[in-house]
């Protein structure tokens, strides 16, 4: 509530109640259908539920909180009115409600349901003929089904049974001669502080005062006037005794140092819910998914609603929140944003029933059957067993057991039993017996508490013999309301501590990453949407491994958002009440805690402040800090507000209006304050910016990334529904507009590092995360405005659990284009022509097929709902780069969509669903491999070709060629290819990102001899296309007499790229060497362009610095380290320069002379020689030296492999530097004889400042552990 506006009389800001309403049948109108409650003319009229109205109301209006009449009348009774005759129940119904204004602050309402006779002969007349027509109705309908068939009949009738619509006239009737009539009516109180339990038992007191046989001792005006006029809100960290009709009432308000007001009994969410699903709802609560509360009982919905708000403290929930949804207002279901509401279950409906426009980002909370409905993927919230034994701990202290108690009975429900004493030994209000109890007897074959038990037996601590400490009171079986009342604040307030100490230990340090970047708040709020405010990625590099999964997600919700956003501004305004409390409470650990890195452990660290907190309470409630003045007589006409036995009388509006004028004390200081406040705020305009603008800058900047406020309740005319879903649509594009930025800017910024510039700022974590929010943002869009009853698909069998509106419009569309398929081909491919090569050898394109990707999805067994269908197929069309293709051709289907979708539907808007599309497009500027590195176990097809460099060889050889693929997941093995062809298909576990390609033949045949350009490989389903370049020939005698070659893949940009004009795509990976290279190494080195010794050097140091680089950015997030090896610019391409500078490699015997021809030299000089070192140190450096050199060069020409000479180097290289020996062998090298016949005298191996400069560079990968892809050192064994 905003204090804000001059206080009117009483001085409301701080009155206890701001109004007093009462709600019932309007006598003059009679008796009016309530249509917007659901169709439900089939029900009996006794069943019906009619239109009610707000009877009276107390004061009129008040300036900060106006009075919101069709909000409040539809929250006082949301079923509208109903009756009753004597036969039925009439035991008065206690809820309360909530009503969010659209600025985020909350009046809560607290609301008491009896029933009054009906003494308006019209009305009784009007049920009499309601009840004639029906039962007509009925009888017309059992004898049409009767003559159809007798079966029938009997199914009709209850039980088959023929009398029986004799006994549906009986119990399902009203006779006026023989019934007397009730109607509900309800009182309510409307205050700005959830005080439940006071207003509960004020309005009690009211009641009983209304059914007593005795008057009350005033009249009832005396206590509704005092308690709006008399009663102020008890001071931070006070309470306060005001009375009631019969007794004293007494409330609190926590210090300014403790957590907020909360009222509702928090024993009872967990009786209703069990700690386990309790747990699993608040994690769902904190990644702000949509949650749907379901149950018969209103005060119930309001409980659990409340109760796990209540226990997201230091953050707030930001979206829809509508704990009780009325009936009138169901099209709130449909809203595509994230919400928290209730929704009564009519009795004896089955969940299976109930139609939800969306439920793949649904968590469905059954309250009245214990039972839960999670969504898919989500992650557990951090140390989830340590912090469920905690809490069990604490509720076992009060005899409460975790695992939830599905009989217990609501306080609310039960009002009739006023006196609480028979309630002691029931069990069912989490009170105990008063023997001791045994806890294990109790919760044994609970899963949670045989996990709970096996960490406990480990920690030493027995749980059978858990009891419950008992008062003496309790031991004689009674406890006193009061008592019970104190035990439930007791257990609120500890519960509460221990979720608090949770979020208080994971963000201990948040402060550290917030990024304070703007000198004023002018400036900050004018550039809010632009400015990162959180450094996310240091954040979490920062967090233990296992907390990981939930704060990836938990970082990008809106309620932490808006928590950053609070300590940026509380550099300029006071601190939010939430953010001083919980930064309070860091400082404090922070103080005992001196080691700060504890804090960063995933050790789990209990809250040590259970017992303060809860002796707080039990103070301030037991010494009463203020006393309210005492109810009066008023000034009242005689003869009015006369007494009648079970009737609410009619009230003195006079008297009610307004309160006494401002002269008791707590007005007076409150306006003194108030005046304080108002010079405050006009020294701030004069010094500050505008203050209109300024306040419309905070609403804008507060509710950034918040696709709607508050639906406004009251008013319900079509042109408001209208507009509500256009805040909806217009929600929705800006929410697609900011999570595609965030993707782009982020994955660019992280390849712009791999080019050098900058840090990266994204992790793989961060990246899925981005991911799966998209995810969930397009199944939102494709929910919004669904036809509910186009939901199911009769032809796709029954109900599937987790249903996906994207992924039925999916199907359905599927459906249309196969039955045309057979007719005519399906507009659907981009064509089928082949993709040439320079050779003419030629890779058929794929072709782009929307239904063929949802082909895909459906053959991977590993997906079972429909919901990861459907993230499967983004993720696919994502990393194809096809998303706003596919999801454009999928929406040029009008006719299904029109058919799906109501006109309101943001899929039905084409000029937003044609933004929506753009913004999807832009994501193809960058590379995902979203579903490659997700769906890492499924079965991928893939497509070789081996183009030959037809102008020097032969296409095809004669001998016997194999091939065998290498990724980052695995490799196929070998596999031979089919004689006389270049092209195979073969199906194999996903092997990830491609790395290197093992080619090879047995040279048998008269042509065995091979030119190799490159050799393509595709996979089918990504449509990613790798190419492994080679240039080289295969064959003894020829090149190097290789046999086979180990080549380095690069990923080929996709020709629908070029066809779509997408010229913006990622930096291409290192590549592996070229022809040119491969050239220049053997003895044709002439023919190019050589490099200078100081662009060798040069290329050295590159090389290893990009290894460098690589063992230091996150562990999930480096690339291959093949490529940095063996690639293009790779290690073993530059020292290869720098053993070919001053090579004599000219032809002896037209013979190619290759650098393994001077290591082979080497290695049989230093076989031979002694060697003669300085010292004897140095001595046995050098000869151990040697031996490895030896070995490593012998074991690689020994090897079971047919490599060439080059290849022969590339291992020695790769070996050297995963033992981290080549900084020993380039001396040795450098120094033996044969290198003075082999090379010229100015070669850089000749000249020792190079040498020297060379092994320091290369010393500084000794610190690294390098491990090698099998692929690059198969067979071979050092």
């Amino acid at each position: 509530m905003s204090g804000s506006g001059a206080p009117g009389p009483g001085a409301a800001p701080c009155r206890f109640a701001h109004y007093f309403v009462l709600c019932g049948i309007d006598a003059e109108s009679g008796l009016e259908p309530d249509e917007l409650a659901g169709e439900n003319f089939d029900q009996s009229p006794l069943r019906r539920t009619f239109k009610s109205k707000v009877l009276a109301h107390y004061p009129q209006n008040i300036e900060w909180n106006p009075f919101d009449q069709d909000a409040v009348n539809m929250l006082c009774m949301p079923k509208g009115l109903s009756f009753r005759t004597q036969a039925d129940n009439r035991d008065p119904q206690l809820h309360s409600f909530i009503i969010t204004r659209e600025d985020g602050s909350r009046t809560y309402g607290f609301v008491l349901t009896f029933y009054e006779e009906v003494t308006s002969k019209q009305i009784c007349t009007a049920m009499q003929t309601l009840y004639q027509m029906h039962n007509a109705e009925q009888y017309s309908s059992v004898c049409a089904s009767s003559s159809c068939s007798m079966d029938s009949l009997a199914s009709s009738i209850d039980e088959g049974d023929a009398t029986s619509l004799a006994k549906l006239q009986r119990y399902n009737s009203y006779d006026i001669s023989r019934d007397t009539l009730y109607v509900s009516k309800c009182i309510c109180l409307i205050t700005p502080l959830p005080f439940m339990q006071a207003c509960k038992k004020f309005l009690i007191q009211l009641y009983k005062a209304v059914t007593s046989q005795q008057p009350p001792p005033l009249p009832l005006e005396s206590y509704i006037h005092n308690i709006l006029y008399e009663v102020p809100l008890p001071p931070p960290g006070r309470s306060l005794k005001f009375y009631g009709v019969y007794e004293p009432i007494i409330c609190q308000r926590p210090g300014p140092n403790e957590l907020p007001l909360s009222d509702y009994p928090l024993r009872e969410v967990f009786e209703l819910l069990g700690l386990e699903n309790l747990v699993q709802v608040f994690t769902c609560v904190l990644l702000e998914m949509q949650i749907l509360l379901y149950s018969q009982d209103y005060q119930r919905l309001m409980t659990v609603a409340e109760g796990i708000t209540t226990l997201l403290f230091p953050f707030q929930w930001q979206h829809v929140y509508v704990p009780i949804l009325p009936a009138s207002l169901l099209h709130f279901l449909d809203a595509p944003v994230p919400y928290l509401m209730g929704l009564q279950s009519k009795e004896g409906t089955d969940r299976s029933k109930l139609e939800l426009p969306q439920e793949a980002n649904l968590c469905f909370v059954d309250i009245d059957n214990h039972f839960i409905e999670l969504p898919e993927e989500f992650p557990q919230f951090p140390n989830k067993l340590e912090f469920i034994q905690e809490i069990s701990e604490v509720l076992l202290q009060f005899g409460i057991p975790p695992e939830g108690n599905l009989h217990c009975s609501d306080s609310a429900t039960k009002l009739k039993n006023l006196v609480l004493s028979d309630l002691v030994n029931d069990k069912k209000n989490g009170n105990i017996p008063s023997n001791a109890l045994n806890m294990y007897e109790l919760l044994k074959g609970n899963e949670t508490i045989a996990r709970l038990q096996a960490l406990a037996k480990r920690t030493g601590v027995t749980m059978e013999k858990i009891t419950t400490p008992l008062t003496e009171k309790e031991k004689d079986g009674k406890l006193s309301c009061e008592e019970l009342e104190l035990r439930d604040y007791k257990l609120n307030v500890q519960l509460r501590e221990v979720f608090a100490n949770r979020f208080t230990q994971m963000f201990a340090d948040y402060e550290a990453f917030v990024i304070q970047a703007a000198p004023d708040m002018e400036s900050w709020l004018t550039n809010r949407e632009q400015m990162q405010n959180f450094d996310k990625a240091s954040f979490l590099s920062d967090q233990p491994e296992p907390y990981l999964p939930f704060l990836s997600h938990f970082i990008e919700t809106q309620m932490f958002a808006t928590f950053i956003d609070n300590k940026i501004i509380s550099q300029w305004e006071e601190k939010d009440p939430f953010l001083r409390v919980f930064d309070s409470r860091i400082e404090k650990i922070k103080l005992y805690n001196v080691r700060a890195p504890a804090l960063r452990t995933s050790n789990y660290q209990k809250c040590s402040t259970l017992k303060e907190a809860a002796q707080s309470i039990e103070q301030r409630l037991m010494k009463i800090d203020h006393t309210a003045i005492h109810p009066h007589l008023l000034d009242m006409k005689i003869g009015q507000g006369k007494y009648e036995q079970g009737f609410f009388p009619k009230l003195q509006s006079d008297v009610l209006a307004t309160g006494p004028t401002n002269n008791n004390r707590w007005a007076s200081r409150s306006t003194t304050t108030q005046r304080r406040k108002d010079r405050l705020r006009q020294h701030s305009e004069h010094i500050g910016l505008d203050n209109d603008l300024r306040e419309k800058y905070m609403q804008e900047a507060r509710s950034l990334g918040k696709n709607l406020r508050q639906p406004k309740l009251s008013d319900l005319s079509p042109a408001v529904i209208a507009q509500t879903n256009w805040k909806f649509v217009e929600g929705l594009l800006k929410e697609c507009r900011m999570k595609t930025k965030r993707m782009l800017v982020e994955k660019m910024g992280h390849e712009a590092v791999e080019l050098g510039h900058g840090e990266a700022n994204i992790t793989g974590l961060e990246e899925n995360t981005l991911i799966a929010s998209l995810c969930d943002l397009l199944e939102r869009i494709w929910s919004h405005g669904l036809q509910v009853k186009q939901k199911e698909n009769p032809e796709r069998g029954q109900r599937n659990k987790g249903k996906s509106a994207l992924w039925s419009h999916l199907l359905q569309y599927q459906e249309r284009e196969e039955k045309q398929e057979h007719s005519a081909e399906s507009p659907v491919g981009v064509g089928t022509e082949r993709r040439k090569s320079d050779t003419g050898i030629t890779l058929p394109t794929l072709r782009v097929s929307l239904i063929q990707d949802m082909r895909h999805v459906q053959n991977m067994s590993e997906i079972k709902t429909d919901v990861g269908r459907a993230r499967a197929w983004i993720r696919l069309s994502l990393e194809k780069k096809l998303l706003s293709q596919h999801l454009k051709q999928l929406l040029s289907n009008q006719a299904l969509a029109k058919k799906l979708y109501k006109r309101y539907a943001f899929l039905r808007c084409e000029e937003e669903r044609e933004q929506f599309l753009y913004h999807l497009l832009s994501l193809n500027a960058v590379d995902y491999f979203c579903f490659t590195s997700v769906f890492t176990t499924i079965m991928i097809p893939y497509r070789s070709v081996i183009i030959p460099i037809k102008k020097l060889s032969n296409a095809i050889t004669t001998s016997n060629p194999w091939i065998c693929v290498s990724g980052e997941l695995g490799d196929t093995g070998v596999m031979q290819i089919p004689k006389n062809h270049l092209e195979m298909t073969f199906e194999c576990q996903n092997l990830g990102k491609l790395t290197t390609v093992q080619i090879g033949h047995d040279n048998s045949g008269l042509l065995a001899k091979w030119l190799v350009d490159c050799v393509m490989v595709r996979n089918e389903i990504t449509g990613h296309t790798y190419k492994f370049p080679c240039g080289r020939w295969l064959g003894k005698g020829v090149d190097d007499g290789s046999l086979e070659r180990i080549l380095i893949g690069e990923l080929v940009s996709s020709t629908s790229d070029e066809e779509l004009g997408k010229q913006c795509r990622t930096p291409p990976q290192q590549k592996s060497p070229t022809v040119a290279r491969r050239l220049s190494i053997t003895s044709l080195t002439g023919r190019n362009t050589k490099p200078n010794a100081g662009q060798i050097q040069e290329g050295i140091g590159e090389a290893v610095n990009n290894i460098v680089k690589h063992f230091h950015k996150p562990e999930k997030e480096r690339g291959s380290l093949t490529i940095l090896l063996c690639g293009e610019n790779g290690l073993v391409a530059a020292l290869e320069q720098v053993f070919h500078h001053g090579f004599k490699s000219a032809r002896i015997f037209h013979k190619n002379v290759f650098i393994w021809d001077f290591i082979e030299k080497a290695v049989a000089y230093l076989e031979t020689s002694d060697q003669i070192g300085d010292n004897e140190e140095a001595l046995l450096l050098q000869r151990s030296s040697c031996k490895t050199f030896c070995h490593y060069v012998n074991a690689i020409n020994t090897a079971p492999r047919n490599i060439g000479k080059d290849g022969k180097f590339q291992i020695l290289v790769c070996l050297g530097t995963r033992d981290h020996l080549l900084s020993q062998w380039i001396p040795l090298l450098a120094e033996c004889p044969p290198i003075t016949r082999m090379y010229e005298e100015n070669a850089l191996l000749r000249d020792r400042m190079t040498v020297n400069s060379l092994i320091r560079v290369l010393q500084t990968l000794q610190d690294f552990n390098i491990i090698l892809e099998g692929s690059l050192i198969k067979g071979v064994d050092v």
